[in-house]
């Protein structure tokens, strides 16, 4: 979010020479800089490793005297909004090559295309690692919204005094070939060593290392249990990026800025068998000088900027009616508005779709038992579907909740049952399940 960042000023300097940072990170934009770690005496005298909006690459750089010693700029780029990336970051100036010097990894495997490739000095001390002010998910150096990291992290950790291999955080499964997070253990800390495993909500800057090198939190930093382990979907950027629109809090809110026409976004992760559920919020429905907000299903081989129930989509809109591939299926004699929640129950499998209003089911729908389903089987028969929202107006706003327990950055006021682990404010209809990896492996 685009005021929230953990912060500390170490008592002492560690070692500045030999150190490693490791995080998984899930990003949510191209935000000018995505800023991970940074530390920072002033504008001349800095270190920091991000993201670049423009290049969609990883950077990380050290600024000593207004003069950028170290600038290590990836060929490769980072644009995947779904994925949680681990990044590894193993520095020891001591030796005598300059490459091993500075070692970056992603995912465990190490990086050796660079754009710009400057290595430090033999025995160079970075300012990362002396007792100035350290910053996870800002920088110190750009002001505004520039300075943060937008997306999710987990398991952030440094090591002081030695630079080591991605396997300590991260390990390779041995059924998916998958880089998967692995609890490090056996580590030998440092002075200035932390590792936050941000498990704690209300106090998202624990050092769990045993140093007590805990972090200050600043801003509405909010937890989630989409993580590392267990992805959930967010709102598809790549899929669809356009004028007058703006995806915000995780990828979890849709805002319209300006009458535009139909703008829709669809969900990172897609379906073509199973059962499943999520729910929204309509926060703002608009000017709805033209037409309506919708939610439903889209089918991404067919993808369109254009109304949820339009073309190649199923969707539920504020005057109750429900279309399917532009054809009116009738008014479901339900009307919503700004403050309620819609639930979607999409049952592939069956080519099935239904939907709720605050907790009731429309068109007296019941997908526990499979009754009064709206027929989607022109739809299915089209490919993977993913859940979609879509807005018209002006001021025009959703906040979704795929399972993970927030409607864009509000906590749910209270959990249904069925779950499965997920979140959600309202039941989960037997059989259904929210969409997220462990389950996709499991019921998709």
């Amino acid at each position: 979010m685009a005021n929230s960042y953990l912060n500390r000023t170490p008592s002492g300097a560690g070692n500045r020479k030999t150190f490693t940072i490791s995080a998984w990170i899930k990003r949510s934009s191209f935000e000018k800089y995505g800023r991970i770690i940074a530390s920072y005496v002033d504008d001349n005298n800095r270190d920091e490793s991000f993201f670049h909006e423009t290049s969609q690459k990883f950077y990380f750089e050290s600024v000593s005297s207004s003069t950028q010693v170290v600038n290590m700029v990836t060929t490769r780029v980072f644009r995947d909004t779904n994925a949680w990336y681990h990044l590894v970051v193993a520095v020891d100036t001591t030796q005598g090559t300059a490459s091993n010097r500075v070692k970056i990894y992603v995912n465990g495997v190490q990086e050796t295309a660079f754009d710009t490739e400057t290595y430090p000095s033999q025995n160079y001390d970075f300012n990362l690692n002396n007792n100035i002010i350290h910053y996870i998910g800002r920088s110190g150096y750009q002001s505004g919204t520039n300075s943060y990291f937008n997306g999710y992290m987990s398991h952030v950790a440094f090591v002081d005094g030695q630079a080591l291999a991605p396997t300590v955080f991260g390990q390779t499964d041995s059924t998916s070939g998958i880089w998967k997070f692995k609890p490090p253990s056996g580590v030998t800390w440092g002075t200035n060593g932390f590792h936050l495993k941000m498990e704690n909500s209300g106090a998202l800057g624990t050092d769990s290392s045993g140093n007590t090198n805990t972090f200050t939190v600043n801003g509405n930093l909010k937890q989630t249990i989409d993580t590392p382990s267990n992805v959930y979907p967010t709102l598809n950027v790549p899929a669809q990026t356009e004028s007058n629109t703006l995806i915000v809090n995780g990828n979890l809110t849709f805002h319209m800025t300006a009458d535009a026409g139909q703008r829709m976004y669809i969900s990172t992760l897609g379906v073509d068998t199973g059962k499943w559920y999520f729910e929204a919020k309509l926060v703002a429905k608009g000017n709805t000088g033209g037409s309506v907000p919708y939610i439903g299903a889209y089918a991404y081989d067919n993808y369109t900027n254009t109304y949820v129930g339009s073309g190649n989509g199923v969707g539920y809109n504020i005057n109750g009616n429900v279309y399917l591939l532009s054809n009116d299926l009738g008014a479901s004699g339900t009307t919503y508005d700004n403050g309620d929640i819609i639930g979607c129950a999409l049952d592939v499998t069956n080519s099935k779709i239904y939907f709720h209003k605050n907790g009731t089911y429309i068109n007296s729908g019941n997908p526990s038992s499979g009754s009064n389903g709206y027929d989607i089987s022109t739809l299915t028969a089209k490919g993977t579907l993913g859940f979609a929202v879509s807005l018209y107006d002006n001021n025009g706003n959703w906040d979704l909740n795929y399972g993970a327990g927030l409607f864009g950055k509000t906590v749910i006021t209270s959990a249904g049952s069925n779950g499965n682990g997920s979140l959600f404010e309202y039941d989960v209809p037997t059989g259904f399940y929210a969409l997220n990896t462990k389950n996709l492996n499991t019921y998709g």
